[in-house]
């Protein structure tokens, strides 16, 4: 298995530094508003990893955080007239309504900064202690010449950091490339202890203590979206470093960014999509779809034609899928289906040798698709193919599904229950178009029908300036 890590700018065999197991830390969402299909796409690229990584035998450990202490949050909760954790902790737990909706699994730990002010303060005192951090006027920073290395993550040099670099006003700073790891309290603002009095931590600190707790330095992957590589995770190196005096984490993953009409999809540019927006239009599987079909290292174009494209394309592998279960009651046991098991096999290793080369769900994907066509031609076929050809078959369609997650495993509902839920999702919309055009045509008697008949379903429509909704009652 090889992957691209950031840090070397190449590709390195991936070896972890206990055989057998992964400790891998993703940065997660500053939580004071939805996450964004951009968010999405960096849940989806490192859950697919981590997917990938247990297929292959590895028993891995994954942290990913919420950052609930930030400018950000203070300002939202300030205009929502909301205590800023109240804030941070309603859209915590939107993000895990949204997560799990694109089938993200849980991480081991969801550490919260609020949660670990003793660590960050602990390591701040540290870095002042060698030499690395000073305190100024209730502040502290982190001085970033003392770390002859900085800038090895992303390449920059510090006479290029030093020619843009300058001291905002209120800021103590003795070098203006330095970074805050702690700022003084501000009147009206929520604040901490400290030896340097209230205040509460910079942003990168917070990521450097809690890896450094759940995970110990010389960790294995640290991941996040490639526009965390400078400043984020180029300071958490820097601090974490100069703290420990050992390496940070091996391997750094950095995913591409989504991008509107050539550019960044970004809150400051004003042209992000709400993934829980999103996934009113489209079904969740097939934004998940959407998600994985480039390498996670390039840019994704959005536009709804891809989406919609996604969305169709899903109906291959539910046939595929469908036609397995009917297919098991029907098959005989039999002795043969050597060539087509053989194929399967060879499936098996091209999927492998996918995903082996640094996580190529494109490549993943297509194989998926490809075994779908295979499964699909079968029911052309009498008699239909053996037994053991089948269950071969079918487990490894749970095992590629397992590895990108495209249809979630329930316990006790059955992934053909589930997808046909979603092709019951797909006639509501079908009709809730027919009664658009019905109303379009002032043909109110088939609109209403149309209404009344869903809403004796359980199905509620609502009519609104962008168009119908429906929801279930």
């Amino acid at each position: 298995m090889e992957v691209y890590n950031t840090l070397t700018k190449r590709k390195e065999p991936f070896v972890p530094r206990e055989p057998g197991r992964v400790r891998m830390y993703v940065c997660g969402p500053t939580t004071y508003n939805y996450i964004h299909l951009g968010n999405a796409r960096a849940l989806v690229v490192f859950d697919t990893i981590r997917r990938y990584l247990e297929y292959r035998g590895f028993r891995v450990f994954f942290v990913q955080n919420f950052t609930d202490i930030d400018d950000k949050i203070i300002k939202r909760a300030a205009e929502e007239k909301m205590d800023p954790q109240e804030l941070a902790l309603k859209y915590i737990e939107a993000y895990f309504e949204d997560a799990d909706q694109i089938n993200i699994k849980r991480a081991d730990v969801h550490p919260r900064v609020s949660d670990h002010l003793p660590e960050i303060v602990e390591l701040i005192s540290i870095l002042i202690d060698k030499g690395f951090a000073y305190a100024a006027e209730g502040d502290v920073y982190f001085a970033v010449r003392k770390f002859p290395a900085y800038g090895k993550l992303s390449g920059r040099q510090l006479s290029e950091l030093r020619a843009g670099a300058r001291v905002e006003p209120g800021e103590n700073k003795r070098d203006p490339l330095d970074f805050a790891l702690w700022k003084k309290a501000k009147p009206g603002e929520p604040s901490w202890p400290s030896p340097w009095g209230e205040g509460r931590p910079g942003w990168h600190i917070e990521c450097s203590a809690m890896a450094l707790k759940y995970l110990g330095p010389e960790f294995d992957i640290h991941g996040g979206g490639s526009d965390l590589i400078f400043p984020h995770h180029e300071n958490e190196i820097a601090q974490s470093e100069a703290a420990t005096g050992r390496p940070f984490a091996r391997y750094w993953l950095h995913n591409g960014f989504i991008t509107v009409k050539e550019e960044k999809m970004s809150k400051s540019l004003g042209n992000v999509f709400l993934l829980r927006k999103v996934m009113e239009l489209y079904p969740p599987p097939a934004v998940r779809l959407f998600l994985l079909s480039t390498h996670y290292r390039s840019p994704l174009a959005y536009t709804p034609e891809y989406l919609e494209g996604a969305a169709k394309a899903l109906s291959r592998l539910r046939s595929s899928w469908l036609f397995l279960q009917e297919a098991q009651k029907q098959a005989e046991e039999s002795s043969g289906g050597t060539e087509q098991l053989a194929r399967l096999d060879k499936w098996e290793q091209d999927f492998t040798a996918a995903m082996d080369d640094d996580f190529n769900t494109a490549r993943a994907l297509a194989l998926f698709f490809d075994l779908a066509h295979e499964i699909n031609s079968w029911a052309e076929l009498r008699p239909l193919p053996p037994a053991p050809v089948l269950r071969r078959a079918l487990l490894l369609w749970v095992s590629f599904n397992r590895v990108l997650g495209l249809f979630p495993e329930r316990r006790g509902l059955p992934v053909v229950e589930q997808e046909r839920t979603m092709v019951l999702e797909e006639l509501v919309k079908l009709l809730v178009e027919i009664r658009q055009e019905a109303r379009q045509r002032k043909d109110w008697a088939t609109a209403d029908r149309i209404r009344e008949s869903l809403k004796n379903l359980g199905i509620v429509l609502e009519d609104t300036p962008a168009g119908t909704r429906w929801r279930w009652a």
